[in-house]
């Protein structure tokens, strides 16, 4: 039975060289987020224009999968397709909201069981239930739709969530929140297969953001602001201008025209996290980026960077990324000659 079921994938896959992504979806499938995964990793490319994963979608039993809209789709792959692939990605059903059990239904369980040990495994949205169910995320930090949190936990209290963040990683597992954080997820994982040149090309063309700022935290509703309050929009523009030197709260606060209280509020009801932790956020990506682009030894990168010393680039980008920053270069840096080489 494996030995058909790797034909079988084979044949699904065939021998392009290519990363190998199957996709799992199930009966109400919501349709936005198997249209992500094909965007992001369809069009991503090497600087040659030679295609760099392919990506198959694949069901328990081929044939007319029902969406969560009024068409259904057709899917001609079954999950033999998961034993060959190097990246499985589960999206959300309609049915997940109306789970009551935190165990796999037969079927489930026979598709996790083709998924060889060591496989990246990652959700979009509440596909993160299955994960769970599967036993994947025990111990483990995850994040799914903030809607359905008390949910998650109930089913799942052995599962550090957090249903404040976009999207998460912990050793090859990986989830993201709503539907659109699966495009940052899939761009998050672009970014560290093949860099952030490729990562931002592709974001380019899907007209997003290639790194977004704060988490689901600034959906939740919130109570609207006063009229007249402005927008710390103009603060982020000017510090984003001003990474290289030592920034302040109260200079921020002043870019805003604001008392520092009322920034630090200001700032956290529109992204969801605290001014200096999106300063650092942004101090990691310039740094990641000159990194990956540059010959700029650590001690400049981490002065252009706004890190002051490599000591301090190297804590914060272990606590990122978790690799020093030579480590980073040397497997960015690595990757891209492979992808100019055309390798």
């Amino acid at each position: 039975m494996a030995k058909l079921c790797k034909t079988l994938a084979m044949a699904v896959f065939g021998n392009s060289g290519r990363h190998r992504i199957a996709v799992l979806v199930r009966q109400g499938q919501l349709p936005i987020e198997l249209g992500i995964v094909h965007q992001a990793f369809g069009d991503a490319e090497s600087s040659e224009g030679r295609r760099l994963y392919e990506v198959v979608t694949c069901t328990f039993t081929p044939g007319e999968v029902r969406t969560n809209t009024d068409f259904s789709m057709i899917v001609r792959n079954g999950p033999e397709a998961l034993s060959e692939a190097e990246t499985v990605i589960v999206t959300a059903s309609d049915e997940d909201y109306d789970r009551r059990t935190p165990h796999l239904d037969e079927p489930l369980t026979d598709a996790f069981d083709r998924i060889p040990a060591g496989t990246r495994i990652a959700s979009i949205c509440t596909g993160a239930f299955v994960l769970a169910a599967a036993g994947l995320l025990d111990g483990r930090r995850a994040t799914t739709h903030w809607r359905r949190a008390g949910q998650f936990r109930e089913l799942f209290p052995d599962v550090d969530l957090d249903p404040d963040v976009l999207y998460t990683e912990d050793e090859g597992v990986l989830t993201s929140a709503g539907c659109a954080a699966g495009m940052d997820l899939c761009l998050h994982m672009i970014r560290n297969d093949h860099g952030a040149a490729v990562a931002n090309d592709i974001a380019r063309r899907s007209v997003v953001p290639p790194y977004r700022e704060g988490g689901q935290a600034q959906f939740i509703q919130r109570p609207v602001p006063e009229a007249g309050t402005s927008s710390t929009g103009a603060a982020r523009r000017w510090a984003l201008e001003h990474l290289g030197r030592p920034l302040t709260l109260g200079e921020l606060a002043g870019q805003a025209s604001m008392s520092i209280r009322t920034f630090n509020r200001r700032f956290r009801e529109e992204l969801g996290i605290t001014p200096m932790q999106w300063l650092t956020r942004q101090r990691v990506e310039r740094a990641r980026q000159l990194l990956e682009e540059t010959e700029l030894s650590v001690d400049v990168v981490a002065a252009d960077a706004g890190f002051g010393t490599a000591a301090s680039l190297r804590q914060h980008l272990h606590a990122a990324v978790g690799v020093s920053p030579s480590a980073y270069r040397s497997t960015f840096r690595g990757v891209s000659e492979s992808l100019i080489a055309g390798t």
